[in-house]
C-alpha cells in the first residue's frame, strides 16, 4: 500500500459551515500531504515500518473518534483535551527540531496533532468555556502553530479559529468572547494570519480554503469589535488585500471576500483610508473598476465584487488627501467614461462623482470635471433617469440626489470660465433645465409636506393620550412600565429572531413615547 494514500486518509469529523461555492467538508484537510512528499523523495530511508505503525493508527481512528463523541463536553472534558493539546504540540515541536530531515519520525505526532485540533471544534459549541483556551494558554499555541512547517497544520488551526470566532457563538456568550478575542489581538493573530496566507498556494483547493477561513475569521472579529479594523489594517491585512485583488488570476470566491473585507476596514475609518491611499490603493481600485466601463459583470458574484470596491473607493474620498490621489490617477475621466458608456457600473460611477466633488475639498475635481466635458454627460442625466438605471434596481430618487449634488458642488466650487460654462447650460434650449429643476423642487416640496402632516398627526396623538392620562390621574411611568412588561413576556412567535425584532420595535416606540 502507497503511504501517500495511507497519510491522506482522514475519518469524518463532522459538518462546519461551508463556503458557498463548496460542496465537500472543509474539514477534509489532508495533514499527511506534505508528509507523503517528503518521503517520496527521502530515498535513503526504509519507512516501512512507520507505514505499519500509521496504517494501525488511522484504522483505530474512526473507533476512537466514536468514544469520544459520547463524552459530555464540560469544563473538565475541555480542560482534558486543551492539556491533550498542549502535549501532542510540544511533542511534534521537539521531534521536528530532533529530526529535521527524516519525516518519518515525526509524522505519527503530526497525525495526532491534526486529530486532537479537529477534536477541538467542540470547545466552539461552548462559548462560556472560552475562558479555559486562555487561561491555560491554548490560544497562545495555536496562534504559534499558525507558522507551523506542515501547512496542513497551520490552515487546520485557521479552520478551528474560524469556528471559535463565529459571530453567532461569539454573542451566545459576551464574556467568554471578548476573553477570546483579547487574547487573540494581543497575540498579533492578525499578522499571524497574514503571514500564513502569504505562504499559501490558491491553486490547492486546502490552502485556498485556508485563505476563505482567514478572512472569515478577520470578518467576525470586525463585527464582533469594529475597533479592530485599525489595528488590523496597519498589522499588514490592508497590504495583503490589495495585493490579491489587483492579483491577475481569474475571478473566484476568494477575490469576493477580500473586496468585502477592504470595504469593512474602510467604513467609517479615516486611518485605514489614510493607510489604503498612501499604499497607491486608489490606483489598485480604479486599475479594477476599469475593468466593468464597458463590460458588465458576468455572473452576480462578479457584480457584488464590484459594488464593493466602488463602496471602498467612495469611502476612500471622504479624506481629502484621497481626493487628490484619485484626481492624479485620472478617476474623474474613469468614472465619466462609465456614465458614458451606458453599462451596469453607470450608476455607482455617479455616486462616486458625488462623493470626490462634495464640499470645498472637492473644488479641484468640479474644476477637473467641467475640462473633460463632463457637464456634457451630467446634464442629461439631470433631465431624466436612463430607463437602464431603473431596470438595475436604482431607485429614481437615489439618482437624482447624486445628480444635483454633482451639479450644487460645481455651483459652489466653479470660478471664472468653468461657472461661466456651467450657467450656460441652464439658458440652453429655452431653459428647459431651469424648468427640470422647479419640477424637482415642487416633487420633493410635496414629499416634506406629506411628511411633516404625517408627524403632526403623530404629535396630535400622542398630545391627547397626554391629555387624557393627566384628567384621568394616570402617568406615562405607568404606560411604559406596563409595555416594557409586555415586551419582556412576549412570546417567540415562529422563532426567537421574531422575538427580538418585536421586543426591539416596542422598546423604540416607548423611546419616543
Amino acid at each position: 500500500m502507497d503511504v501517500g494514500e495511507l497519510l491522506n486518509y482522514q475519518p469524518d469529523r463532522g459538518a462546519k459551515r461551508l463556503r458557498d461555492d463548496d460542496d465537500d467538508d472543509p474539514r477534509s484537510k489532508k495533514v499527511g500531504r506534505e508528509l507523503a512528499r517528503r518521503l517520496e523523495r527521502d530515498d535513503g530511508e526504509d519507512p516501512s515500518g512507520d507505514r505499519k505503525k500509521i496504517l494501525e493508527k488511522l484504522m483505530d481512528d474512526d473507533e476512537d473518534a466514536d468514544d469520544q463523541e459520547g463524552e459530555p463536553v464540560d469544563e473538565s472534558s475541555v480542560k482534558k483535551m486543551i492539556l491533550t493539546f498542549e502535549k501532542r504540540s510540544y511533542k511534534n515541536q521537539e521531534l521536528r527540531i530532533k529530526f529535521p530531515d527524516t519525516p518519518g519520525r515525526f509524522m505519527e505526532t503530526e497525525l495526532d496533532l491534526n486529530d486532537i485540533i479537529q477534536e477541538m471544534h467542540v470547545i466552539a459549541t461552548m462559548p462560556d468555556l472560552y475562558h479555559l483556551l486562555v487561561e491555560l494558554n491554548a490560544v497562545h499555541s495555536l496562534l504559534g502553530l499558525l507558522s507551523h512547517e506542515n501547512t496542513d497544520i497551520a490552515i487546520a488551526v485557521v479552520d478551528l479559529l474560524q469556528e471559535l470566532t463565529d459571530i453567532d457563538t461569539l454573542h451566545e456568550s459576551e464574556e467568554g468572547a471578548e476573553v477570546l478575542i483579547d487574547s487573540l489581538l494581543e497575540g498579533q493573530v492578525v499578522a499571524l494570519l497574514v503571514q500564513n496566507m502569504e505562504r499559501l498556494d490558491e491553486q490547492v483547493k486546502e490552502e485556498a480554503d485556508g485563505v476563505y477561513n482567514t478572512l472569515a475569521i478577520i470578518e467576525n472579529m470586525a463585527e464582533f469589535r469594529p475597533g479592530l479594523c485599525t489595528e488590523a489594517a496597519q498589522q499588514g491585512l490592508m497590504q495583503w488585500l490589495l495585493k490579491r485583488i489587483k492579483a491577475k488570476i481569474p475571478f473566484d470566491a476568494n477575490k469576493l471576500y477580500c473586496s468585502e473585507i477592504l470595504a469593512i476596514l474602510l467604513q467609517n475609518n479615516d486611518s485605514t483610508r489614510e493607510l489604503l491611499g498612501e499604499l497607491d490603493g486608489i490606483d489598485v481600485l480604479l486599475q479594477q473598476l476599469s475593468v466593468f466601463k464597458r463590460h458588465n459583470p458576468a455572473t452576480a458574484e462578479e457584480q457584488e465584487m464590484m459594488e464593493n470596491l466602488f463602496d471602498a473607493l467612495c469611502s476612500c474620498l471622504m479624506l481629502a488627501a484621497n481626493r487628490d490621489r484619485f484626481l492624479r490617477g485620472e478617476g474623474l475621466q474613469l468614472m465619466n467614461l462609465m456614465l458614458r458608456e451606458k453599462k451596469m457600473s453607470r450608476t455607482s460611477a455617479l455616486k462616486v462623482l458625488d462623493h470626490g466633488m462634495i464640499g470645498p475639498e472637492g473644488s479641484d475635481n468640479c474644476h477637473k470635471f467641467v475640462d473633460i466635458l463632463g457637464l456634457r454627460t451630467i446634464f442629461p442625466l439631470f433631465m431624466k433617469t436612463p430607463k437602464k438605471m431603473r431596470k438595475a434596481g436604482t431607485v429614481d430618487k437615489e439618482h437624482e440626489e447624486h445628480v444635483c449634488s454633482i451639479i450644487a458642488s460645481c455651483l459652489r466650487n466653479l470660478k471664472a470660465q468653468q461657472r461661466t460654462r456651467l450657467l450656460s447650460k441652464f439658458t440652453e434650449n429655452d431653459c428647459e433645465k431651469v424648468d427640470r429643476l422647479m419640477e424637482l423642487h415642487f416633487k420633493y416640496l410635496e414629499a416634506v409636506q406629506l411628511a411633516d402632516k404625517r408627524i403632526e398627526g403623530e404629535k396630535h396623538l400622542q398630545q391627547r393620550v397626554h391629555q387624557i392620562l393627566n384628567l384621568r390621574g394616570g402617568s406615562v411611568k405607568v404606560v411604559r412600565h406596563i409595555m416594557r412588561e409586555y415586551a419582556e413576556n412576549i412570546g417567540d412567535g415562529k422563532s426567537e429572531e421574531f422575538k427580538e425584532s418585536e421586543q426591539k420595535r416596542i422598546m423604540d416606540l416607548l423611546e419616543n413615547f
